[in-house]
């Protein structure tokens, strides 16, 4: 059905980083979910109303603010599509990912009302009306489940397709809806042959903790992406795959990839080349490999040129020893940008390192680590460092 809708709606629908196919994607998935999502409600809602379940009305409460988050998706699609411009020179990507949020918030708030309307009638019983379970409310449930797992299915399709967090937000809600109808089917057939009417009240306060559980995930895996995740690994290693193309380039560090949106990302890296080398032969170098990156990886690259030693024995010599002494200290991280100003009565080393995030040590005692380590072998070394985080 997925690929027989694409077919129908969408021009060039294999062209995913195309910006015109994504949003046409976005705004059929919208439709798709809006249209579904009313019509779940208005049948719950009558089934609900006819049985008396609070669960089954707090299911069909759910569907509905699914439309609107739904609708919220469409609206982002269109505004994240817009060119950049003088405000937004990066473009209006990042939108899906604050219909994203807007969609988690209303997710839990729909969930903590529910969560609220089942909890006082769980504890004031007899302030609710009689429950009755009718052939229609297992009609309707069963279809419902139906409905939400293909819907989930195809959210799921095409938010991979696309690469959009508000669709895949979709998805995840869309399967996470099949439990709580399960639960709710499962509370009317129950219900219709004990006539045990609380288990109705128990199950909208289950319901609703589901929908406040996956309202939170989206909610986090949101703020990540807007506050600014690091890059997956297969985007670094696809720029590091591109720079092994080019033998010129010795080594590489200083690697920042930032996410603009689905799709946009940019980047620069530090890439260390020969310094007795020609400088316009390098420039070209590096010209062509950010143009490599941006042609194979989608990914517009500033490459800053590293010019080192190569061929200076003092210098080498200095660098294995600085190596070697880290090891017996046992840090063995990265180091890159080594250079040495050497004096009368002392030397200077200069140079970063790297450290992992979760790098057990400070980057103050990692730093007095090193200069005691290099101190305690050669006395007249003095260490100027920089820790770099990754």
């Amino acid at each position: 059905m997925t690929e027989l809708l694409a077919k129908i709606f969408i021009k060039n629908r294999k062209e995913y980083d195309s910006p015109a196919v994504r949003k046409a994607y976005g705004t059929l998935s919208s439709i798709v979910g809006i249209v579904l999502n009313i019509l779940l409600a208005a049948a719950k809602l009558l089934a609900g109303i006819l049985a008396g379940s609070v669960a089954i009305t707090a299911d069909a409460l759910n569907n509905l603010s699914d439309a609107g988050t739904s609708l919220i998706a469409l609206l982002s699609f269109k505004i994240s599509s817009k060119p950049a411009d003088k405000n937004h020179p990066f473009g209006h990507a990042r939108m899906e990912y604050i219909a994203s949020m807007v969609v988690s918030f209303l997710i839990l708030l729909v969930g903590v009302e529910l969560f609220s309307d089942s909890l006082k009638r769980l504890t004031s019983p007899s302030s609710a009306g009689a429950t009755e379970i009718t052939p229609l409310t297992f009609v309707i449930l069963s279809a419902s489940i139906l409905s939400k797992l293909w819907l989930g299915l195809f959210y799921g399709k095409i938010g991979k397709r696309i690469d959009s967090k508000v669709v895949r937000a979709a998805a995840t809600d869309s399967l996470s809806d099949c439990v709580s109808t399960a639960a709710v089917l499962a509370s009317s057939i129950v219900i219709s042959l004990t006539g045990w009417t609380v288990i109705d009240a128990a199950v909208g306060i289950a319901v609703s903790v589901l929908i406040i559980i996956a309202g939170g995930k989206i909610l986090i895996e949101t703020k990540d992406a807007i506050l600014g995740e690091g890059p997956v690994e297969e985007t670094v290693e696809g720029i590091k795959a591109v720079v092994a193309e080019f033998p010129d380039v010795i080594g590489t560090h200083d690697l920042l990839v930032h996410n603009y949106g689905p799709k946009k990302f940019i980047a620069s890296l530090h890439a260390e080349v020969d310094g007795k080398k020609d400088i316009y032969y390098l420039h070209d170098v590096i010209d062509n490999l950010e143009r490599k990156i941006k042609d194979d990886l989608g990914i517009s690259c500033t490459v800053h040129m590293d010019p080192i030693t190569t061929d200076d024995k003092e210098v080498t010599e200095l660098k294995e020893f600085l190596v070697s002494s880290m090891k017996d200290a046992d840090i063995e991280l990265p180091i890159h940008d080594f250079r040495t100003v050497v004096g009368n009565s002392h030397t200077n080393l200069i140079f970063d390192v790297v450290a992992p995030f979760d790098y057990p040590l400070s980057e103050d005692e990692i730093k007095d680590k090193i200069s005691e380590a290099v101190n305690l072998r050669r006395d007249y070394c003095y260490c100027v460092i920089t820790v770099d985080r990754e």
